[in-house]
């Protein structure tokens, strides 16, 4: 035993001041990575958070996204809430209208979403023929949506009394819900394409008397969309809740754009077909991307890309020799040749 006392003896432990870095050489984590992506920031916005703003007069800012690189920039730019919608049917997957979207679509989305926007607080819409039947398969939605999709909180259309109902299912089975009221996309077979709502006396009671009964099921706040601005302030102002307009003036709580409209991302018949009229282009991307793509065809065409600075990659002239006799060795003529031609360039080119 007397050789295991020295042992022990002799083994000096660490120190407190170095448990941390015996603890960060024992963990599975990177320390670092080359595609670490964005610095991550300090929390979510939350509902408490909203509610905070709303109570100061401070507009709400939200923003629709679908996929990674816009959910960053959602998150660069602070924006307060990145609603994932189904409007994705029509900008991403040219669709005519929301209604072909499936669920399973929709939380690829949520989940790419997710993984980009680390502040802002992620709603997920429910997609069309996934929340109609029943309370039940609305709140089996809903739970996807959260679980699979990554989302904090989800938004529904309507407010047909089983809409409702829905809502205040799902916000009892602890999810938070937006409503959506006005023009409601999913609806256009009723309403008879995309058609502004609230415009006349009992059109604009409607869009209050709605507003109200999603309050009263438990909904956090509630998209106005494409309705005349004294009837969204009329709404805001009956509602202790959140309004987030969207074509409905500047009497809001807050306010909602479609990443790629207010981008100007996309410059096509179809999208000009499509793009709302209260869209305001805060840039013209879409032109940017084009003459890019132009400009590209147009370099490798004429041979002009990739040059020697976007071709990075070098063999030195020993392992350059090697390589040439290892296939003259296997009979790749033409190989050696083409190979030996470009070393010839290269070479020449350094020396000049």
């Amino acid at each position: 035993m007397s050789w295991l006392r020295s042992i022990l003896r002799a083994t000096t432990l660490p120190q407190p001041s170095s448990l941390l870095t015996h603890l960060r050489l024992m963990s599975n984590l990177p320390e670092n990575t080359v595609y670490s992506g964005p610095t991550p920031q300090t929390q979510r916005v939350t509902l408490s958070q909203l509610r905070q703003k709303h109570k100061n007069s401070q507009p709400i800012t939200m923003v629709t996204a679908y996929d990674y690189p816009s959910a960053v920039h959602l998150d660069m730019a602070a924006i307060d809430i990145c609603l994932v919608g189904d409007s994705a049917s029509m900008v991403v997957h040219g669709h005519d209208t929301t209604l072909p979207i499936t669920l399973d679509e929709m939380l690829v989305h949520c989940r790419a979403v997710a993984r980009g926007a680390k502040t802002p607080l992620l709603v997920g819409d429910l997609p069309f023929g996934t929340y109609e039947c029943s309370s039940k398969q609305a709140v089996d939605t809903a739970v996807r949506i959260l679980k699979e999709g990554g989302m904090d909180a989800i938004k529904l259309e309507g407010g047909s009394p089983s809409r409702i109902v829905a809502a205040k299912a799902i916000v009892e089975a602890g999810i938070a819900v937006i409503g959506h009221v006005g023009l409601t996309p999913q609806a256009i077979s009723v309403l008879g394409g995309f058609r502004p709502q609230g415009r006349n006396v009992a059109s604009a009671v409607k869009v209050v008397e709605t507003a109200l009964a999603l309050q009263e099921a438990g909904c956090f706040a509630v998209v106005l969309e494409c309705v005349p601005a004294p009837v969204a302030a009329a709404t805001t102002a009956a509602l202790q809740i959140p309004t987030i307009g969207i074509g409905a003036g500047p009497y809001c709580s807050g306010q909602v754009l479609v990443y790629h409209d207010l981008l100007g991302m996309l410059q096509h018949p179809h999208h000009a077909k499509v793009t709302p009229k209260f869209s305001k282009q805060y840039a013209r991307v879409g032109d940017v991307i084009n003459k890019a793509l132009l400009e590209y065809k147009e370099d490798v065409t004429n041979g002009s890309f990739p040059d020697a600075k976007h071709s990075p990659y070098k063999i030195s002239e020993t392992d350059a020799n090697g390589f040439l006799n290892e296939l003259q060795k296997l009979g790749f003529d033409k190989a050696v040749s083409a190979a030996s031609e470009v070393v010839q360039k290269i070479v020449a080119k350094s020396t000049k």
